[in-house]
Order: structure tokens, then sequence, then C-alpha cells
């Protein structure tokens, strides 16, 4: 048995295949999700989709959305989402510290505009950098 993937960004239709094995980043934690799995319908947080295909694992970074889960078929609708093999790891890992060091400079302005959005663009760098990783 097998499942059909299909990750979907505003931008680009992102993967489109036969799985056997998917694990998602939900927003209360990684589901996997197996040939058989019950229906169902998850919010993404942004962090790494992993794929198995033919036997290997494959990496997807996801910017938040949502999944449904449905007779043997997974849809996974995302802000924005890059494949693994696409991702330049050394720019990956810059952008990683530099929202590091973004992120540490607005210590004590828990609740401003600006650092919300910098926790995201750390979130982002991180799923990046994490994908490369993992692919």
């Amino acid at each position: 048995m097998s499942l059909t993937l299909r990750v979907l960004a505003p931008d680009k239709n992102v993967f489109d295949g036969i799985a056997e094995e998917v694990i998602l980043p939900s927003t209360t934690g990684l589901l996997g999700i197996l040939p058989g799995h019950i229906s169902m319908v998850t919010a993404i947080d942004t962090g790494v989709l992993r794929v198995r295909t033919n036997g290997n694992w494959d990496s997807i970074a996801l910017m938040g959305g949502f999944a449904e889960v449905e007779s043997d078929e997974v849809t996974v609708l995302v802000n924005a989402a890059e494949l693994a093999s696409e991702i330049n790891a050394s720019d990956a890992e810059s952008e990683f510290e530099q929202a590091k060091t973004e992120f540490g400079q607005l210590e004590g302005q828990e609740n401003s505009t600006q650092k919300i959005k910098a926790k995201e663009m750390l979130n982002r760098a991180r799923a990046r950098v994490q994908a490369t990783k993992s692919a």
C-alpha cells in the first residue's frame, strides 16, 4: 500500500507523488502518516516534512499551513515550501546565524512586531537548515 502526497504552495506544486510514509510537522508535534491512516485535518507548523519514497527519505522545508489526510491521500497546503535538494546548505546556515543574531538583539521586546517577525524568520531559517541536514 502507498500514499499519494501533494505539497502545494501558492507559487508552485512542490511535490506530487507516491509515498510510503510521511512525517508532518504539525502544531502539536510530529505526525506520522502511513497507508490506512484515519481521515483528519491538522495545522502545519514551520518545520520539515519527511517523505519516504522507494525506501529513501527526502525532506521539504514547510512554512506553516494545513494538511488533510483522507483515503490514503495527503494534501499539504502551505504558505511556502522548498525541497531540501533546492536549498543551498551554506546559504541556509548563514541565514540561520543572521536570524539568530537579529532575534537575540531584540531581547526584552517580547511583544513587539519586530520581535515576532524576527522569530518567524528564525523559525524559517531553522527549518531550511534542518531540511538540508536530514536530506
